[in-house]
């Protein structure tokens, strides 16, 4: 195994296990030494792969958003759904994950907090990480007004509609502490019929 493939390898093992102490101990509270700890490393060790807390976290982050992103592209190519179909299934699927994940979505909100109190735009980063999933809501948006599926709609108001979705499972299940965001289920699957044609 080449020494790349092994470097890769160990990058990624401490990610996933530097993701649960920021889930254990919050993004402020989390040290350099405690995931090291829990990697079973040295901190020296962990400064070949990284080079500060913030790295290591934004990695972490973009780890969890690409399994979240392969769960939203394996429906994007499901040809058994129609583009209505695939919109709910998405949305819905987001909202379990988010769920599944609420520990994990308090600890970024925690590091969107941190952000703003040191006049950083957290705005721009989460669009950062967002845009790719906002380009797939519109590419289905206009697939399915192409093909008939979805009643013509204006691509841009239509997509922040369904995103907002989103961000109010984010907001109830992160700020308001909720265990279930089941009453959003509801309301997407009805949002989504008034798209059809």
């Amino acid at each position: 195994m080449s020494i790349t493939v092994e470097h890769d390898k160990r990058r990624n093992g401490i990610l996933e296990k530097a993701l649960d102490v920021f889930m254990e101990e919050g993004y402020e509270d989390t040290t350099l030494q405690k995931i090291a700890d829990k990697c079973r490393i040295t901190r020296t060790t962990l400064y070949l792969y990284f080079k500060n807390k913030k790295e290591i976290f934004s990695y972490s982050i973009k780890l969890m958003l690409l399994k979240f992103e392969n769960v939203i592209l394996k429906i994007q190519n499901d040809s058994s759904l129609n583009a209505a179909d695939k919109i709910t299934k998405i949305l819905l699927d987001i909202i379990k994950l988010l769920e599944k994940n609420r520990r994990l979505l308090i600890v970024v909100m925690d590091y969107l907090l941190y952000l703003s109190r040191s006049d950083t735009d957290p705005d721009q980063r989460v669009r950062r990480r967002t845009i790719r999933l906002r380009h797939i809501l519109s590419t289905m948006l206009i697939e399915g007004v192409k093909k008939g599926e979805l009643s013509p709609v204006n691509i841009k108001l239509t997509n922040d509609y369904l995103y907002s979705f989103i961000e109010a499972a984010i907001f109830r299940l992160g700020v308001l502490r909720w265990n279930s965001v089941d009453d959003l289920h509801e309301t997407i699957i009805q949002a989504i019929k008034y798209l059809k044609r």
